[in-house]
């Protein structure tokens, strides 16, 4: 896959933060200066996404995204979700688009029929999109479940944040005031 130089060097300095910068329950979180364009979504067959029919990133184009990695058994990802449908519930109207990315950690994580079980049994309605093979986690230079990209209106990465969140936390204030502001862009 090809990446920009911006690119690569954004993600080396966004790195550089994640192991130098901690946040309470040891998340960081980071806003990029350059901010990157953010790579198109790595799959497109209607089996590797669950929610939704395939997306492109040019067809969200005018919304802020917020992109979740997570994988089933990783409690910090479950146990963040009620904040996340709550985000989703009151930015969805405003123009936030949450897209999941499952991206399994053992390979019982991989076959589609659990995921979809999970994604039932925890109540997402978003997008999400299976990326068994890393292809997206690697595009983006993620290492964590779960992390959280803002991507702007023209798609660009604005920030990143790493770590489970919950309602009312320092975390999830700072990622919401980070979406309020994407939405107020023109």
């Amino acid at each position: 896959m090809k990446r920009s130089v911006q690119y690569v060097l954004a993600l080396a300095a966004t790195t550089a933060l994640y192991l130098t910068t901690e946040l309470p329950f040891g998340a960081v979180a980071t806003q990029l200066n350059n901010s990157p364009e953010a790579p198109e979504f790595t799959h497109s067959s209607p089996q590797e996404w669950i929610n939704s029919a395939p997306l492109t990133l040019a067809e969200l184009r005018g919304r802020v995204i917020l992109v979740d990695f997570w994988t089933f058994d990783c409690w910090n990802c479950y146990r963040s979700f009620p904040w996340l449908k709550s985000v989703e519930n009151r930015y969805q109207s405003q123009g936030l688009q949450v897209i999941g990315v499952h991206t399994p950690e053992f390979d019982h994580e991989r076959v589609r029929t659990s995921i979809v079980a999970k994604v039932e049994e925890f109540d997402l309605h978003h997008p999400i999109m299976i990326d068994n093979d890393f292809s997206y986690w690697n595009a983006m230079g993620n290492r964590y479940w779960p992390t959280y990209y803002l991507i702007d209106k023209r798609g660009r990465v604005r920030s990143v944040f790493i770590g489970e969140t919950h309602a009312g936390d320092a975390r999830a204030k700072k990622i919401e005031a980070a979406i309020e502001r994407l939405i107020a862009e023109s």
